[in-house]
């Protein structure tokens, strides 16, 4: 049995302090069993993608969406939890529940309230995420740094290619109204250091990173002989995990080793190369990690990605548009469901339902959703049931 989505619902992202972290679960929740067709008392099991670790009072949330209507009590829920990529594996638990037959219509929501904390605070529990043995006290700014610092001295300095990536993003993000930030931004202006651009971590300045956000998606899922009964339906061509090793002692600081093997596994399950894609969806948590995703999955050799970056070959009208959205850099990124998010959009466009973001024609969407410095990797591939 495999798994459709057929629905979906998205908050706006960024700061939302009038809304509890619960408003923000039930309002995605809502809005996809809205956008389906379904009712409450549908669905038969709910997953929450929310990494939490101390930015909320709720670390018992999982059953939460019951909340939506008196025929959600006694649904099973759970919550999971892997990093930054909690949201994916939200959405993978799902598909693997409907892949069993143990569940045919599975609500999948991912939420995250970031700014009821001081950025000291969030700073820390992201930190959480990192290996303590080893990177205790680096915040994730720094351990990126790392990443950036090791290829800059193996391959130069790039410093105007990670502002192209930026300003990029923040462009892409005007015509998102869900995104956090809705302000252009020149490649001069993300490519100089100043008081409103300042170095966070050397070489990473603050439009290198992403923002502090809330915000919620959600997704409604279905096993495939149920999916003609709904107007759209997407599949997943592709769907692979791959985790490495925690402590970043072990890994090669100068590439994303397993998005490299993730990303070439579910091309091969999808029978598909890069080349085949329309656009891709992918995890710029910093502006370094997207520049290293660009020669994980295959758009450029080791070291070559700022070219594609220069010649605009990952904008809007290049070879491969990535992020049009505006990514987690100017979407905004609510941990837990930066992964469902990024579903949600994937599935938009493939649908022809993505508004100004539209690619025209798209068939063909890869989604990248990454937890820790490269250590939980979740790559989907996704096309419209024909």
């Amino acid at each position: 049995m495999e798994a459709m989505i057929v629905g979906w619902g998205h908050t706006p992202f960024g700061p939302q302090k009038e809304k509890p972290f619960e408003a923000l679960v039930l309002e995605a929740a809502g809005a996809a069993l809205d956008h389906a067709g379904l009712t409450p008392g549908d669905v038969d099991a709910i997953w929450l993608g929310h990494f939490n670790n101390g930015l909320v009072p709720d670390a018992f949330a999982a059953s939460m969406a019951l909340a939506l209507d008196p025929a959600m009590r006694f649904t099973p829920a759970t919550r999971v939890e892997n990093a930054c990529a909690s949201g994916s594996a939200a959405i993978y638990a799902a598909r693997d529940a409907i892949a069993a037959g143990r569940v045919r219509t599975a609500l999948v929501i991912g939420a995250e309230k970031m700014t009821e904390q001081d950025t000291g605070r969030v700073t820390e529990a992201l930190a959480g995420a990192s290996y303590q043995a080893e990177e205790a006290g680096m915040s994730f700014p720094q351990i990126f740094a790392r990443f950036a610092q090791a290829y800059f001295q193996a391959y130069g300095d790039q410093s105007a290619a990670l502002a192209g990536i930026a300003a990029k993003n923040h462009a892409a993000a005007l015509d998102n109204p869900l995104a956090h930030l809705h302000k252009a931004l020149s490649l001069e202006a993300c490519n100089t250091v100043s008081d409103k651009n300042p170095m966070i971590a050397p070489p990473l300045r603050l439009t290198d990173c992403s923002p502090v956000s809330d915000g919620a998606a959600a997704l409604i899922m279905v096993a495939d002989d149920m999916a003609r009964n709904f107007p759209r339906a997407v599949r997943f061509r592709g769907a692979v995990q791959m985790n490495d090793v925690l402590p970043m002692s072990r890994r090669d600081p100068t590439e994303l080793t397993a998005a490299r093997r993730c990303f070439a596994a579910a091309f091969e399950q999808a029978k598909i190369t890069v080349n085949d894609l329309d656009l891709a969806e992918v995890h710029d948590c910093f502006t370094i990690a997207e520049l290293l995703i660009y020669e994980a999955m295959g758009l450029a050799d080791k070291g070559q990605g700022a070219a594609l970056v220069a010649h605009g070959e990952t904008a809007r009208n290049g070879r491969l548009p990535v992020n049009l959205s505006g990514g987690l850099k100017a979407k905004g990124h609510p941990v837990g469901a930066t992964g469902v998010s990024m579903h949600v959009l994937a599935a938009r466009q493939v649908t022809g339902t993505a508004d100004a973001m539209q690619v025209p024609g798209a068939e063909l969407a890869a989604v990248f959703n990454m937890g820790g410095s490269g250590v939980a990797n979740y790559c989907s591939i996704l096309e419209r049931m024909a």
